[in-house]
């Protein structure tokens, strides 16, 4: 199992408005992949006036994440509105491998 991790940043007062198109096109597009597990969104106001937002996926193998994000594994995928809304981005992802559980 592999969790692919995101994170982007938005002004707070648009916080719920992105998370929402989060929800629709990215979040959904993870669900509907072959190979995915789940995904969740996590969001954090800093305080400052931005929100930290934050995606974890859990994928069966790479493939699986191919099949969603292309062959550039590492690149992180962006939709249309997107821009419209981050004031800050990581432009790659992570992806980490997750340990079997202790005997």
């Amino acid at each position: 199992m592999i969790v692919r991790i995101w994170r982007g940043w938005v002004h707070t007062d648009k916080a719920e408005e992105y998370i929402r198109y989060v929800e629709e096109t990215g979040m959904a597009e993870y669900r509907k992949t072959p190979g995915n597990h789940d995904a969740q969104l996590l969001s954090r106001d800093l305080g400052d006036g931005r929100t930290e937002l934050l995606t974890l996926s859990w994928w069966t193998d790479l493939d699986a994440i191919r099949a969603f994000a292309g062959d550039d594994l590492e690149r992180a995928k962006y939709y249309p509105e997107d821009e419209g809304y981050l004031i800050d981005q990581e432009l790659t992802v992570q992806h980490f491998t997750v340990a079997p559980p202790a005997p």
